[in-house]
């Protein structure tokens, strides 16, 4: 075959090759172009039907017996206390005594150089903790008398017990159900705004392309906090607000 005749076949293949190349090009630029994403939200305000309340006394003592029967005798008045404020033995419960060792620092004199002093650990006697537990789940009137107790603590100091007290936690124990009914809200809520939207335009909205779910939030009620990426879960709060999105992505045609 001719060069001349080869050069060319060679250049017409390759100008077909770009053509085709360049035309699905185009047709993939405008398939991305005729589309539209939207984000619809759902949110809901719910008050928390679980608590948990935990506080935790402690006991000093040369030895390890003296310190254990203290701190059984203290368990006795911490419970004493709390059925004196009308709970009941089963509505609470003491989780095991620990013991800690416990060294103080003591300074050594140096005689030939007061600024060369050194220091050292001896050994003070042993800790004895313990913890006493408080929940409930759907029960309100459960729920409210342990809010209530958490703030009287300190009427223990007049036993001899000093209760240190944690912050109450609570909980939701319907959060299946409620993550889902505010997916199907955002999702509803994204294609109502894609549709007027389209319509605004006086366009036609095509099928969709694709669903990307948002982070699922957990604030107080009225929480100025901003959206974390990781989500967020406020357990400190009795009331709070539920939030997710969903961005949705639509063909237009």
């Amino acid at each position: 075959m001719d060069k001349r005749i080869l050069s060319t076949a060679i250049i017409g293949v390759a100008m077909i090759a770009t053509a085709a190349i360049l035309g699905s090009s185009f047709r993939n630029r405008n398939a991305n172009e005729d589309s539209i994403s939207v984000i619809g939200l759902g949110t809901k305000d719910f008050v928390s039907d679980e608590i948990l309340w935990s506080a935790s006394f402690t006991t000093n003592s040369p030895d390890i017996k003296t310190a254990y029967n203290k701190i059984t005798s203290d368990q006795k008045t911490v419970s004493n206390f709390f059925i004196g404020k009308g709970f009941k033995s089963n509505e609470f419960s003491f989780g095991a005594i620990s013991f800690e060792k416990k060294f103080r620092e003591v300074r050594i004199e140096n005689p030939n150089n007061t600024y060369q002093n050194q220091y050292t650990q001896v050994f003070d006697g042993y800790e004895a903790r313990q913890t006493i537990v408080f929940s409930a789940k759907n029960n309100p009137d459960l729920m409210k008398r342990i809010e209530q107790v958490s703030n009287k603590t300190s009427e223990l100091i007049n036993s001899g017990v000093e209760l240190s007290s944690n912050s109450v936690q609570y909980t939701y124990s319907k959060l299946p159900g409620l993550k889902q009914s505010l997916i199907e809200s955002a999702t509803k809520d994204a294609r109502e705004r894609a549709e007027k939207i389209v319509e605004t335009g006086n366009g036609d909205l095509g099928k969709m392309k694709r669903a990307t779910l948002g982070v699922f939030q957990i604030t107080g009620q009225g929480s100025t906090e901003e959206d974390s990426y990781g989500g967020i879960n406020d357990t400190y709060s009795k009331n709070k607000t539920a939030r997710i999105t969903v961005r949705l992505e639509y063909e237009l045609d």
